[in-house]
């Protein structure tokens, strides 16, 4: 049974890496051919790039993250459940 209070900070955390990896990525290498700039599509309010928009990029990606636990872990219990892995 997956608990709540592990895969919400555990899935906002990855976004929120995740999401600072790209922002890097994109800072490095400007001309990888990645379109890093495709973030500005993803999250609303974010442009490339400043400190205000970074923050709240990484804002949006731990509510993503944990938005995405909220519903991921109540879905695998039932399921789980009901496929009999959880008596």
């Amino acid at each position: 049974m997956y608990r709540l209070r592990v895969y919400v900070p555990t899935l906002a955390f990855w976004l929120a890496i995740s999401f600072t990896l790209c922002v890097i990525g994109g800072l490095l290498f400007p001309g990888f051919p990645i379109p890093h700039q495709t973030l500005e599509l993803l999250y609303p309010g974010f442009r490339w790039i400043s400190v205000g928009s970074y923050l709240l990029g990484l804002t949006e990606s731990l509510a993503l993250g944990a938005y995405a636990a909220l519903l991921l872990v109540p879905l695998h219990n039932f399921f789980a459940r009901r496929a009999g892995q959880y008596q």
